[in-house]
């Protein structure tokens, strides 16, 4: 076997990333469709795509689509505490795929790896967060003309994107694979309401039930957390900037107030935004003895952990995943993954299922992009409708779930003016 450019932890890690690899790939059938057609049909053919996603078992089995699709791959972590070793190991050992992450590496090692991905001239750039356009676009532009395209996994990921569109920084179109119906529905609501969950349970061992739980955020990755919060006894507190997010979330429910109250009275705080400093000195100095405080919105910026460094008099690792933080008045703080995305520091992100048609939809954007990228303008575009409503159907047929569909009769009353009522 060829020898493959990468930078992981520890190859014999292979044999165990194989096996979760595969057990992954049991809950991903829409993808597997999809590798199954692209291995026959090799629609990236000669494609090179550079990749900056959560190196884990699912992205893994993307990757291993898109090799089978015919395209040259190389992988890159979005996040330094969510890679999995042992599939990057495989990823490399078992499939030849170049991989550049390690769990933990630091800020210069994090962005080493990114420009690592970048060398291999991609055609096509997948993202999470935007860091690889990001990096692209400042320090790299000389790939730039070689690019047809790229596609962004997250919701902060488009925000940034589209803020370069309207700049006109933007050099090539993107698709927005977050803002697809199969995506953001499922992805940010079930997967990261449910393994947000496993994560503070895995990290702290601490009983929600009865907790008062703080929730700053209400879009889909925040109404998903707090209804599973609720559903295992969470007493589920939201902070929102948004109006008409707040009354969604006071009629599903849930107390609205803001943070500067909430912080107060709550025992659990988790950050779903997108945004920076999202709690802040003026909310530590407020908090309980004992408070908990985590982030499952984007990277490590949600929370202002150099406030609380300042504040700190003591600081210890409590466990794994928890750093306590003692203040001047003795109150305890406990910070959790070191503020960075807790449902993949501490546990192992979105269950398989999920992931599916979160990576269908990367999948068959690579695919679109390559058919029709140069025809597009360098803006952000949404998944087109027939790929979105494709996965959906996929599915549906994967769980053995079938639709009614429309009479004759139907259809004509649905496309007609003159039928009235």
């Amino acid at each position: 076997m060829a020898k493959v450019n990468c930078d992981i932890a520890d190859p014999a890690l292979a044999p165990q990333g194989r096996l979760r690899i595969e057990w992954a790939e049991r809950n991903m059938p829409v993808l597997r469709l999809i590798r199954e057609r692209f291995t026959k049909e090799k629609p990236l053919k000669g494609i090179n795509m550079a990749c900056c996603l959560h190196v884990t078992t699912e992205t893994a089995n993307l990757m291993i689509t898109l090799k089978a699709g015919g395209a040259n791959t190389a992988l890159c972590a979005s996040n330094p505490l969510s890679t999995q070793d042992d599939a990057a190991a495989s990823l490399v050992e078992d499939y030849c795929i170049p991989v550049f992450a390690v769990n933990a590496e630091d800020k210069k090692t994090y962005y080493k790896h990114i420009h690592q991905a970048l060398d291999f001239k991609p055609h096509i750039t997948m993202d999470d967060g935007a860091d690889l356009v990001s990096t692209l676009h400042s320090d790299r532009q000389e790939l730039i003309p070689g690019i047809i395209g790229g596609t962004e996994e997250t919701t902060t990921g488009v925000i940034r994107l589209k803020a370069m569109a309207q700049d006109n920084a933007l050099k090539y179109p993107i698709i927005a694979v977050n803002d697809s119906k199969t995506k953001h529905f499922f992805d940010n609501r079930y997967g990261t309401g449910q393994s947000t969950i496993d994560g503070i349970l895995r990290a702290t061992n601490a009983l929600i039930a009865g907790a008062k739980v703080i929730v700053a955020g209400y879009g889909w990755c925040g109404r998903g957390f707090a209804s599973r919060a609720q559903g295992i006894g969470g007493h589920v507190i939201v902070t929102e900037i948004d109006p008409t997010k707040a009354i969604e979330a006071v009629m599903d429910g849930f107390a609205v107030m803001p943070m500067s109250e909430a912080a107060r009275i709550g025992d659990i705080f988790v950050t779903l935004t997108g945004d920076i400093n999202v709690i802040r000195e003026e909310h530590f100095a407020r908090m309980k003895d004992g408070a908990i405080v985590c982030n499952s919105g984007h990277f490590n910026v949600e929370i202002d952990i150099p406030a609380l460094e300042k504040m700190k008099t003591r600081k210890r690792k409590v466990r794994q995943f928890v750093e306590e933080y003692t203040l001047k008045d003795g109150r305890r703080i406990n910070i959790l993954g070191e503020g960075r995305l807790i449902n993949l520091a501490a546990a192992e992100g979105h269950p398989a299922m999920v992931m599916d048609m979160s990576f269908a939809n990367q999948a068959l954007g690579a695919e679109y992009l390559l058919a029709q990228g140069k025809k597009l303008d360098k803006k952000v575009y949404v998944v087109p409708e027939k790929i979105d409503n494709n996965i959906a159907a996929l599915k549906l047929k994967s769980m053995g779930v079938k639709l009614d569909k429309l009479t004759p009769e139907q259809k004509k009353y649905l496309a007609s003016w003159e039928m009235g009522t």
